[in-house]
Protein backbone atom coordinates (compact mmCIF):
# COMPACT_ATOMS: atom_id res chain seq x y z
CA UNK A 1 0.00 0.00 0.00
CA UNK A 2 1.25 3.47 -0.89
CA UNK A 3 1.69 6.23 1.67
CA UNK A 4 0.82 9.92 1.42
CA UNK A 5 2.39 12.43 3.80
CA UNK A 6 0.05 15.30 4.60
CA UNK A 7 1.69 18.19 6.51
CA UNK A 8 -0.98 20.29 8.19
CA UNK A 9 -1.23 23.37 10.37
CA UNK A 10 -5.04 22.87 10.59
CA UNK A 11 -5.59 26.09 8.63
CA UNK A 12 -8.37 26.55 6.09
CA UNK A 13 -5.90 25.89 3.26
CA UNK A 14 -4.70 22.69 4.93
CA UNK A 15 -8.26 21.48 5.58
CA UNK A 16 -9.16 22.07 1.92
CA UNK A 17 -6.04 20.14 0.85
CA UNK A 18 -7.02 17.33 3.23
CA UNK A 19 -10.07 16.60 1.05
CA UNK A 20 -7.75 16.28 -1.96
CA UNK A 21 -5.45 14.04 0.08
CA UNK A 22 -8.35 11.76 1.03
CA UNK A 23 -9.62 11.49 -2.53
CA UNK A 24 -6.13 10.96 -3.90
CA UNK A 25 -5.52 8.24 -1.29
CA UNK A 26 -8.62 6.50 -2.59
CA UNK A 27 -7.39 6.74 -6.20
CA UNK A 28 -3.89 5.35 -5.56
CA UNK A 29 -4.90 3.01 -2.70
CA UNK A 30 -2.83 4.74 -0.04
CA UNK A 31 -2.85 5.46 3.66
CA UNK A 32 -2.43 8.99 5.00
CA UNK A 33 0.26 10.09 7.42
CA UNK A 34 -0.68 13.44 8.99
CA UNK A 35 2.30 15.53 10.03
CA UNK A 36 1.93 18.50 12.36
CA UNK A 37 5.07 20.24 13.52
CA UNK A 38 5.61 23.07 15.98
CA UNK A 39 8.68 25.00 17.03
CA UNK A 40 9.34 25.58 20.72
CA UNK A 41 10.74 29.08 21.30
CA UNK A 42 14.27 29.30 22.66
CA UNK A 43 14.52 30.59 26.23
CA UNK A 44 17.63 31.44 28.14
CA UNK A 45 17.67 29.00 31.05
CA UNK A 46 19.59 31.38 33.32
CA UNK A 47 16.51 33.64 33.43
CA UNK A 48 14.13 30.73 34.07
CA UNK A 49 16.22 28.33 36.15
CA UNK A 50 13.24 26.80 37.98
CA UNK A 51 10.51 27.12 35.38
CA UNK A 52 12.62 26.17 32.36
CA UNK A 53 11.30 22.61 32.02
CA UNK A 54 7.71 23.53 32.86
CA UNK A 55 7.63 26.22 30.14
CA UNK A 56 8.57 23.63 27.54
CA UNK A 57 6.13 21.10 28.99
CA UNK A 58 3.24 23.56 28.95
CA UNK A 59 3.91 24.48 25.29
CA UNK A 60 4.10 20.80 24.32
CA UNK A 61 0.90 20.05 26.24
CA UNK A 62 -0.95 22.96 24.61
CA UNK A 63 0.12 21.74 21.16
CA UNK A 64 -0.93 18.20 21.99
CA UNK A 65 -4.36 19.36 23.21
CA UNK A 66 -4.89 21.38 20.03
CA UNK A 67 -3.75 18.41 17.91
CA UNK A 68 -6.09 16.12 19.86
CA UNK A 69 -9.02 18.51 19.22
CA UNK A 70 -8.35 18.90 15.50
CA UNK A 71 -7.93 15.24 14.52
CA UNK A 72 -11.61 14.30 15.08
CA UNK A 73 -12.63 17.18 12.76
CA UNK A 74 -10.54 15.65 9.97
CA UNK A 75 -12.00 12.21 10.67
CA UNK A 76 -15.48 13.74 10.39
CA UNK A 77 -14.57 15.10 6.94
CA UNK A 78 -13.46 11.60 5.93
CA UNK A 79 -16.70 10.13 7.24
CA UNK A 80 -18.86 12.71 5.44
CA UNK A 81 -17.12 11.85 2.15
CA UNK A 82 -17.53 8.11 2.87
CA UNK A 83 -13.77 7.75 2.97
CA UNK A 84 -13.45 6.79 6.64
CA UNK A 85 -12.03 3.41 5.62
CA UNK A 86 -8.78 5.12 4.61
CA UNK A 87 -6.08 4.49 7.21
CA UNK A 88 -4.96 7.75 8.84
CA UNK A 89 -1.87 7.88 11.05
CA UNK A 90 -0.49 10.88 12.93
CA UNK A 91 2.85 12.47 13.67
CA UNK A 92 3.15 15.39 16.11
CA UNK A 93 6.77 16.56 16.16
CA UNK A 94 8.54 19.65 17.41
CA UNK A 95 11.17 21.25 15.21
CA UNK A 96 11.54 22.64 11.71
CA UNK A 97 8.79 21.63 9.26
CA UNK A 98 11.05 21.01 6.29
CA UNK A 99 13.55 18.99 8.33
CA UNK A 100 10.76 16.85 9.81
CA UNK A 101 9.15 16.52 6.38
CA UNK A 102 12.31 14.98 4.94
CA UNK A 103 12.70 12.68 7.94
CA UNK A 104 9.10 11.48 7.75
CA UNK A 105 9.41 10.78 4.01
CA UNK A 106 12.44 8.61 4.67
CA UNK A 107 11.22 6.86 7.82
CA UNK A 108 7.68 6.14 6.59
CA UNK A 109 8.75 5.38 3.00
CA UNK A 110 6.35 8.03 1.65
CA UNK A 111 5.23 7.93 -2.00
CA UNK A 112 3.53 11.35 -2.26
CA UNK A 113 3.36 14.60 -0.31
CA UNK A 114 0.13 16.65 -0.47
CA UNK A 115 -0.02 20.13 1.02
CA UNK A 116 -2.19 23.23 0.91
CA UNK A 117 -1.12 26.72 -0.16
CA UNK A 118 -3.03 29.94 0.49
CA UNK A 119 -2.12 31.96 -2.58
CA UNK A 120 0.55 34.16 -4.06
CA UNK A 121 2.80 34.60 -1.05
CA UNK A 122 2.74 30.90 -0.24
CA UNK A 123 3.37 29.82 -3.83
CA UNK A 124 6.41 32.08 -3.95
CA UNK A 125 7.57 31.04 -0.50
CA UNK A 126 7.06 27.36 -1.26
CA UNK A 127 9.02 27.41 -4.49
CA UNK A 128 11.57 30.11 -3.78
CA UNK A 129 11.95 30.08 0.00
CA UNK A 130 15.41 29.68 1.52
CA UNK A 131 14.88 26.00 2.30
CA UNK A 132 12.42 25.16 -0.43
CA UNK A 133 14.72 24.71 -3.37
CA UNK A 134 16.69 22.22 -1.27
CA UNK A 135 13.46 20.45 -0.28
CA UNK A 136 12.25 20.16 -3.86
CA UNK A 137 15.64 18.88 -4.95
CA UNK A 138 16.15 16.83 -1.79
CA UNK A 139 12.74 15.17 -1.73
CA UNK A 140 12.44 12.48 -4.34
CA UNK A 141 8.69 11.96 -4.14
CA UNK A 142 6.03 13.91 -6.06
CA UNK A 143 4.49 16.87 -4.20
CA UNK A 144 0.87 17.86 -4.87
CA UNK A 145 0.35 21.54 -4.02
CA UNK A 146 -3.31 22.49 -3.53
CA UNK A 147 -4.34 26.18 -3.70
CA UNK A 148 -6.96 27.30 -1.17
CA UNK A 149 -9.55 27.95 -3.90
CA UNK A 150 -9.07 24.56 -5.57
CA UNK A 151 -12.15 22.63 -4.49
CA UNK A 152 -11.90 18.93 -5.19
CA UNK A 153 -13.60 17.62 -8.29
CA UNK A 154 -13.27 14.35 -10.12
CA UNK A 155 -10.02 14.26 -12.08
CA UNK A 156 -10.95 13.98 -15.75
CA UNK A 157 -8.05 15.80 -17.37
CA UNK A 158 -4.40 15.83 -16.27
CA UNK A 159 -1.97 18.26 -17.88
CA UNK A 160 1.68 17.26 -18.21
CA UNK A 161 4.42 19.63 -19.36
CA UNK A 162 7.43 18.08 -21.06
CA UNK A 163 10.56 18.99 -22.98
CA UNK A 164 10.63 15.58 -24.66
CA UNK A 165 13.72 14.43 -22.80
CA UNK A 166 14.19 10.70 -22.42
CA UNK A 167 14.07 10.98 -18.62
CA UNK A 168 10.67 12.72 -18.78
CA UNK A 169 9.13 9.40 -19.89
CA UNK A 170 9.47 7.89 -16.41
CA UNK A 171 7.42 10.72 -14.86
CA UNK A 172 4.88 10.60 -17.68
CA UNK A 173 4.32 6.90 -16.95
CA UNK A 174 3.59 7.80 -13.30
CA UNK A 175 1.04 10.37 -14.46
CA UNK A 176 -0.55 7.86 -16.86
CA UNK A 177 -0.79 5.34 -14.02
CA UNK A 178 -2.75 7.87 -11.93
CA UNK A 179 -4.90 8.73 -14.96
CA UNK A 180 -5.83 5.08 -15.52
CA UNK A 181 -7.08 4.79 -11.94
CA UNK A 182 -9.42 7.74 -12.30
CA UNK A 183 -10.29 7.18 -16.00
CA UNK A 184 -8.73 10.54 -16.84
CA UNK A 185 -7.19 11.71 -20.08
CA UNK A 186 -3.65 13.15 -20.15
CA UNK A 187 -2.81 16.16 -22.29
CA UNK A 188 0.92 16.56 -22.74
CA UNK A 189 2.13 20.08 -23.53
CA UNK A 190 5.37 21.13 -25.19
CA UNK A 191 5.86 24.86 -25.74
CA UNK A 192 8.03 25.16 -28.85
CA UNK A 193 9.98 28.41 -28.66
CA UNK A 194 12.00 29.95 -31.48
CA UNK A 195 15.18 28.41 -30.05
CA UNK A 196 13.70 24.98 -29.21
CA UNK A 197 15.80 21.99 -30.20
CA UNK A 198 13.17 19.21 -30.09
CA UNK A 199 12.68 17.67 -33.52
CA UNK A 200 9.40 16.60 -35.06
CA UNK A 201 10.86 13.09 -35.26
CA UNK A 202 11.21 12.96 -31.45
CA UNK A 203 7.59 14.04 -30.99
CA UNK A 204 6.43 11.33 -33.42
CA UNK A 205 8.51 8.71 -31.58
CA UNK A 206 6.78 9.62 -28.30
CA UNK A 207 3.37 9.45 -29.95
CA UNK A 208 4.17 5.94 -31.23
CA UNK A 209 5.58 4.77 -27.87
CA UNK A 210 2.51 5.91 -25.92
CA UNK A 211 -0.02 5.09 -28.65
CA UNK A 212 -1.99 2.68 -26.44
CA UNK A 213 -2.55 5.25 -23.67
CA UNK A 214 -5.32 7.83 -23.23
CA UNK A 215 -3.01 10.72 -24.05
CA UNK A 216 -2.89 13.62 -26.49
CA UNK A 217 0.39 15.33 -27.37
CA UNK A 218 0.16 19.07 -27.98
CA UNK A 219 2.96 21.16 -29.45
CA UNK A 220 2.22 24.87 -29.17
CA UNK A 221 4.62 27.33 -30.82
CA UNK A 222 5.21 30.35 -28.60
CA UNK A 223 8.01 32.32 -26.98
CA UNK A 224 5.68 33.17 -24.07
CA UNK A 225 6.14 29.90 -22.16
CA UNK A 226 4.43 30.90 -18.91
CA UNK A 227 1.39 32.43 -20.58
CA UNK A 228 1.06 29.42 -22.87
CA UNK A 229 1.05 27.04 -19.89
CA UNK A 230 -1.60 29.22 -18.22
CA UNK A 231 -3.77 29.23 -21.36
CA UNK A 232 -3.30 25.48 -21.65
CA UNK A 233 -4.65 24.97 -18.13
CA UNK A 234 -7.52 27.41 -18.68
CA UNK A 235 -8.73 26.38 -22.11
CA UNK A 236 -8.03 22.64 -22.00
CA UNK A 237 -10.00 22.28 -18.76
CA UNK A 238 -7.08 20.79 -16.84
CA UNK A 239 -7.97 19.44 -13.36
CA UNK A 240 -4.40 18.74 -12.21
CA UNK A 241 -1.19 20.10 -13.75
CA UNK A 242 1.90 17.87 -13.51
CA UNK A 243 5.26 19.59 -13.93
CA UNK A 244 8.79 18.27 -13.68
CA UNK A 245 11.34 20.27 -11.70
CA UNK A 246 14.37 21.21 -13.74
CA UNK A 247 16.33 24.02 -12.17
CA UNK A 248 15.58 26.59 -9.54
CA UNK A 249 15.68 29.25 -12.27
CA UNK A 250 12.75 27.50 -13.92
CA UNK A 251 10.63 28.01 -10.80
CA UNK A 252 11.81 31.57 -10.42
CA UNK A 253 10.47 32.29 -13.91
CA UNK A 254 7.28 30.22 -13.63
CA UNK A 255 6.31 31.42 -10.16
CA UNK A 256 7.27 35.07 -10.34
CA UNK A 257 4.70 37.40 -8.82
CA UNK A 258 2.81 38.47 -11.95
CA UNK A 259 2.41 34.93 -13.25
CA UNK A 260 1.53 33.60 -9.82
CA UNK A 261 -1.21 36.21 -9.43
CA UNK A 262 -2.74 35.00 -12.68
CA UNK A 263 -2.42 31.38 -11.61
CA UNK A 264 -3.97 31.98 -8.19
CA UNK A 265 -6.82 34.14 -9.56
CA UNK A 266 -7.62 32.37 -12.81
CA UNK A 267 -6.38 28.84 -12.40
CA UNK A 268 -7.15 27.23 -9.07
CA UNK A 269 -5.88 23.78 -9.89
CA UNK A 270 -3.57 21.52 -7.90
CA UNK A 271 -0.03 21.34 -9.25
CA UNK A 272 1.83 18.02 -9.03
CA UNK A 273 5.54 18.71 -8.78
CA UNK A 274 7.57 15.74 -10.02
CA UNK A 275 11.31 15.26 -9.81
CA UNK A 276 13.76 14.49 -12.53
CA UNK A 277 16.40 11.85 -11.82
Amino acid sequence: MKKILFPTDFSEAATNAFVHALEFAKIVNAELVLLHTFEIPVYDSQFFPENYASIYSSIELAKFEMFKDEIPKLRTIAMERKLDDIVIKHRLIDGDLLYNLKNAIEEDKIDFVIMGTTGVSDWTKFFLGSNTSSVISGVEVPVLCVPLDAKFKKIKMIGFTTRYREKDKKELRKVLNIARKTNAKVKSLYVKTSDSDVSETTVKEWEREFAGENIEFLVLPSDEVKETILDFVLYKEIDVLAMITHKRSFFESIFDSSFTKKISKQVSVPVLIMHED
